[in-house]
């Protein structure tokens, strides 16, 4: 039996990113063993970069994006449109269409999809809080950029019949997106035609 074990703050770290998503045992091992090869001051700087996360960022208020300041950059500039909310899974779908330069409104960010199958239901979800904006703001249309998978569907058509009996108008991306595909990774013209060509829930 071999006597030579991992050192446990080694052991710690590869454990931590084991954690993250995508990260599996030997990338773990691998990025650990690249901070400890690395020039000294690089693994002071990802601690501090980590806390720093932790610390000076927060959810906004109204629209549940990553953001310093309360409220975020979009829901304070005065010249994006309340009338209009594009409700995405997640804060990477913001920058996705934001990249587009197309949209003028502002957002709601649900942080994840309803999936039974993970037990994520619509309690689970900032769904609540999107009906709340929707019955005090003056919305005349809501766009649901979800993604185009069977959890996003599911999540775009709960949502509709939630809004249904407010009045905005109801629609969803075109169909530019692949089935499957994640927001993040669409490129700027298949998002902006998407947004341009989007349709009515009925």
């Amino acid at each position: 039996m071999s006597t030579l074990a991992t050192p446990k703050p080694v052991q710690r770290l590869i454990d931590e990113f084991s954690r993250l998503p995508g990260i599996g045992p030997k990338s773990a091992s691998r990025l650990t063993y690249f901070l400890l090869r690395g020039a000294g001051q690089q693994p002071r700087d990802l601690a501090q970069a980590l806390i720093e996360l932790k610390e000076r960022t927060r959810f906004c208020s109204v629209c549940f994006n990553i953001t310093e300041a309360d409220p975020c950059p979009v829901c304070a500039d005065p010249s994006r449109s309340n009338g209009l909310i594009c409700v995405v899974e997640e804060p990477l779908d913001v920058l996705a269409i934001e990249r587009t330069g197309q949209f003028k409104g502002r957002y709601h960010v649900l942080h994840g999809a309803l999936s039974p199958v993970e037990g994520v239901g619509p309690e689970d979800l900032r769904i609540r809080e999107l009906i709340a904006r929707v019955k005090a703001e003056p919305v005349r249309e809501v766009i649901l950029a979800t993604n185009v998978s069977l959890e996003g569907e599911a999540t775009a058509m709960y949502i509709q019949k939630q809004l249904a009996p407010l009045g905005p108008k109801v629609t969803r991306l075109a169909r530019g997106l692949p089935v499957g595909g994640d927001l993040e990774y669409a490129d700027e013209t298949t998002l902006a035609r998407a947004l341009e060509g989007r349709s009515e829930m009925s």
